[in-house]
């Protein structure tokens, strides 16, 4: 992957075999408690597995750095998605680039942190930080 990007572990059950598989992917904060990634599977005409496997199963485990979250996925609806990938696009050559080799539209999925391993489930609600190099 490309330097200008941060790396999560996204830890994925198989929609349909149920066995669990763990992706490396890029992501960006969005508030304290929430991450954005990019179902882009570098500008291939299909969604990648992961996706289809958080949309089946939403609720799972990242690791980001030296911390594990539980997160609960979803789906960035059409504006939030536009304004998300604007975002993205604007400060990452990487996201231009996926966004830039497919006609599909590139779903932006939300992980919601629900708790952190060793910790107090997280309420929802957090404030708005700015946006890590990706």
């Amino acid at each position: 992957m490309p330097s200008d990007l941060s790396i999560l572990r996204l830890h994925n059950t198989g929609a349909r075999t149920g066995i669990e598989h763990v992706a490396p992917l890029a992501y960006w904060r969005l508030t304290d408690t929430a991450v954005a990634v990019l179902a882009s599977n570098r500008g291939a005409p299909r969604h990648p597995a992961w996706y289809h496997n958080l949309v089946a199963n939403p609720v799972t485990t990242v690791e980001i750095g030296a911390e594990t979250w539980t997160v609960r996925a979803h789906v960035a609806a059409a504006d939030e998605r536009t304004r998300i990938i604007r975002r993205l696009a604007a400060q990452s050559q990487s996201v231009r680039a996926a966004v830039s080799r497919t006609s599909r539209e590139i779903p932006v999925v939300i992980l919601e942190m629900l708790a952190i391993a060793g910790e107090r489930d997280v309420s929802a609600g957090s404030s708005e930080m700015p946006a890590a190099g990706g």
